[in-house]
């Protein structure tokens, strides 16, 4: 006979979601009526197309409403969304995804608090979310720095830069995740990885499409085709994010590989280094190397164990002597490109961005604070563009990061980066179940080498990196929720079924 326990542990999540319906009866009705009026004034006023209006109208309320009874739903509807802004270049009209994506985080914070009474706000009692909220108060102190040359260009930068990151640190904090909602996400990200290496080798060995040459055309073939050869950059936003995006998904799939037990699963992760890896070489972003250079190290030590670091150092050692020491390959262009980012100090692209930042800090001396939020790179080119913050490419994360909030932002910043750190390899180090261990090590892994990386990638706060980065910091950050209370199990990282807390249930 099955305890009350276990009876709420198998409610799937459609059986969550019509619970809310049912609770939520007023909702419904109200949407209904509401969803008739609009449909019959757009067809009185517009004809055809209010018509086809009304006919898109049911879907996108049934997705609000959905969003409404259930936060978790707005949650991955953002996380998909995330990784079609780039793709907007293959639009004529100009559609505003990065506005409708905020939209939708807010409309999911607002259903976070219409289910208050299913979410776990002590959650937020967590030194990471402590930090973020540090963070955020300082972006917005910079709204008034008096440096600022167009102080409305703060709203350009606050989302990427501290707003989305403190929604997302709320939602996911509270909200009831369980471990087939983990698994959900690291699956999808991958999934959508592939895609993107695969339209990446479209165009590197079929070719582009002609809104692709069109993009290239207005300007970004400078940075994209380089002695006559491209730069892949899928549906991405450049080929810098691409080929970072791709190196962070290479490594979590080699940890996946290393810690699955069942040889199928070891197969599937082996296919996916060898495709996500090519995608990340045929974008040519030689600096994104680091992100497996310091996630793969990282990962080693974070398991305490000095076997698997001694096989690590086995396993790469032999690689890096042959990009180090050898010419193997150079007839490949890409792989070279790939062994000149372990030569920066050859690298003349590597001497310019030195040459920049020895300028940036002549006028940065007198300027602890910063020029303010939106100065630099595009949102400067834009609001400001006799500016010199906007004048000198950044050309990296941390870089834009000091131009506009100075150098005790980057401090603060530099530390919630590392405190989150921290926090997440504490909790790492408390976690039992292996199964859990397995995907949160992958997640911090991978943090730690896009930190890295953004040094010479202005990539952590564009979409979707920032989208995965911004979930995946909270999940390691409070990974000690979802150790189970019994016996700690071995689980494949591919079972017909997560065990996952009760949806109604104690959380810890």
């Amino acid at each position: 006979m099955l305890t009350s326990f276990q009876m709420q542990s198998n409610y799937s999540f459609t059986e969550s979601l019509m619970d809310r319906l049912r609770e939520k009866s007023w909702l419904v009705g109200v949407l209904g009526v509401a969803m008739a009026l609009a449909g019959g004034w757009l067809i009185g006023t517009m004809g055809v197309k209010g018509g086809l209006m009304t006919v898109g109208l049911p879907v996108v309320l049934a997705i609000v409403l959905g969003v409404l009874l259930e936060p978790r739903i707005g949650l991955y509807i953002y996380l998909n969304l995330s990784f079609l802004v780039g793709a907007t270049r293959f639009l004529d009209a100009d559609i505003p995804v990065g506005t409708g994506l905020d939209g939708l985080l807010v409309l999911t914070l607002v259903s976070t608090l219409l289910n208050g009474k299913r979410m776990n706000w002590k959650r937020l009692r967590n030194p990471a979310f402590y930090l973020l909220i540090l963070w955020l108060c300082y972006t917005i102190l910079e709204y008034f720095n008096p440096n600022a040359p167009y102080a409305p260009a703060w709203f350009y930068h606050a989302r990427s830069f501290s707003l989305s990151w403190f929604l997302l640190a709320v939602i996911v904090s509270v909200a009831p995740i369980t471990k087939e909602n983990i698994l959900l996400l690291i699956r999808t990200w991958l999934v959508w990885s592939v895609l993107a290496a695969l339209w990446a080798f479209k165009q590197q060995y079929i070719g582009l499409t002609p809104a692709e040459v069109a993009w290239l055309a207005a300007g970004n073939d400078r940075t994209h085709i380089l002695w006559g050869q491209l730069r892949s950059f899928s549906f991405y936003s450049d080929a810098g994010q691409f080929g970072s995006e791709m190196a962070g998904a290479t490594l979590v799939s080699i940890i996946l590989f290393f810690r699955s037990k069942k040889i199928s699963s070891k197969a599937i992760y082996l296919v996916l280094i060898l495709v996500l890896f090519w995608g990340f070489a045929v974008s040519g972003t030689r600096s994104s190397l680091f992100v497996i250079l310091a996630g793969y190290p990282a990962y080693l030590v974070l398991q305490r164990k000095l076997l698997p670091i001694l096989q690590g150092v086995m396993m790469a050692t032999p690689i890096l002597a042959l990009l180090l020491f050898t010419n193997i390959g150079n007839n490949v262009y890409h792989i070279y490109r790939i062994r000149t980012a372990l030569k920066p100090t050859q690298d003349e692209s590597f001497l310019v961005r030195l040459e920049n930042q020895r300028r940036i800090r002549t006028y940065m001396k007198d300027l602890p604070f910063g020029v303010g939020l939106g100065t630099s790179s595009a949102a400067g080119v834009r609001f400001s563009p006799n500016h010199w913050a906007s004048q000198i490419p950044p050309d990296s994360w941390y870089v834009q990061l000091w131009i506009e909030t100075g150098i005790v932002g980057l401090v603060i910043y530099l530390f919630m980066i590392a405190g989150m750190i921290l926090c997440g390899i504490y909790r790492l180090w408390q976690i039992k179940d292996p199964w859990l261990f397995t995907m949160m090590i992958a997640l911090l892994a991978e943090f730690i080498g896009i930190a890295v990386v953004s040094y010479s990638n202005p990539i952590l706060a564009q979409f979707p990196t920032s989208t995965v980065l911004y979930i995946t910091s909270i999940l390691f950050s409070t990974a000690n929720r979802w150790e189970t209370q019994s016996k700690p199990h071995v689980m494949d990282l591919f079972p017909a079924k997560v065990p996952s807390y009760p949806i109604h249930g104690a959380f810890r």
